[in-house]
Formats: C-alpha cells, sequence, structure tokens
C-alpha cells in the first residue's frame, strides 16, 4: 500500500469534528438538488447523530495521509413491522472533491455493504436527490436499482380548483 492509497476504517472521536465538517459541506451540495436540510442550523444535531454512528462501527472514514479525505454512515433497520428482509440504510456517503475518481466513495459503500452484511442485512437501501444524476450514475454502477419513489408537491401553490387528482391516474 502506498501512503496516498485509502485506508477505510470505523471513524474515532478525533474524527468527529472533521466529518461534522464534510457532512456540512454534504449539505450544502444537495441543496443544489433541491434538499431542505439546513447545513449550518444543523451542525450541532449532526454531531450529535454522528457520535453516536462512532461508538458502534457505524460511521466509517476513508483516510489519505491521516486526512479524512470522506466517510460513510448507515444504520440498521429495526422497527415494530416484521419484515421479510433485514434490511440497512446508508444515511451518508461523502468524498471531498480533491480526492474524487479515485476510488474512495467505492471503498466507502463496499465497506458499509460489508459491515451491514456482518450485522445480518440481507439488503442495504439508500437515498439520493432526484436530480443529483452523478450520484444516482455512481450507484448505478454500483449494482443499485430504484426502489422506492417519492413524490412532491408544494402546498403553497394549491387553488381553490386543483383537480390534479383521479383523473389524471
Amino acid at each position: 500500500m502506498t501512503a496516498d492509497e485509502p485506508v477505510v476504517e470505523p471513524a474515532t472521536t478525533a474524527d468527529l469534528e472533521s466529518i461534522v465538517a464534510h457532512w456540512v459541506a454534504l449539505a450544502r451540495d444537495q441543496r443544489e438538488y433541491g434538499s431542505y436540510i439546513l447545513p449550518d442550523q444543523n451542525r450541532d444535531a449532526m454531531r450529535e447523530i454522528l457520535a453516536a454512528h462512532s461508538f458502534d462501527g457505524r460511521l466509517l472514514v476513508a483516510r489519505v495521509d491521516d486526512t479524512v479525505a470522506g466517510f460513510a454512515s448507515f444504520s440498521i433497520e429495526e422497527g415494530a413491522l416484521s419484515l421479510s428482509s433485514s434490511r440497512a440504510f446508508l444515511s451518508n456517503l461523502y468524498v471531498r472533491p480533491a480526492y474524487r475518481d479515485r476510488g474512495i466513495g467505492t471503498q466507502l459503500l463496499r465497506t458499509v455493504e460489508n459491515a451491514a452484511a456482518a450485522r445480518g442485512a440481507d439488503d442495504l437501501i439508500l437515498e439520493t436527490m432526484a436530480g443529483n444524476e452523478a450520484a444516482r450514475r455512481f450507484y448505478r454502477r454500483a449494482g443499485y436499482e430504484p426502489f422506492r419513489v417519492a413524490m412532491e408537491r408544494s402546498l403553497s401553490d394549491r387553488t381553490e380548483n386543483d383537480t390534479h387528482s383521479k383523473g389524471d391516474e
């Protein structure tokens, strides 16, 4: 392994501030695609969430020469409903722009898949903004297919005579 080759490993508490800064950058990037998440206003909340993920290995970092080049976080779905598949959810995957196109995102994704499978997950689910074609292309190349489609409509632009309903189905 060369000195500038990425290493993906569980995050430590010493990584937390760097990861939070990367999460803020990710959230800012996603605003371009219509995300409602306010990056700076959610910094403290994400610090707490990511810290909780780091305690049990659900927060991973990609290091290049001791620099956090990217991160990923995931969870195992636990709920009240019985399911036919145990599912993991990839909540974040981010590679700093200076480190992109080096396979780091793929390495992070594969490490999450392996960690989730080791925890008993049968499937990994993720979300990406519909307009983020680069992210959608990345996940398609990694073997991911559309699973669920979310639809949205602003409620502030409705009129009394709005008829976008049953007749259009």
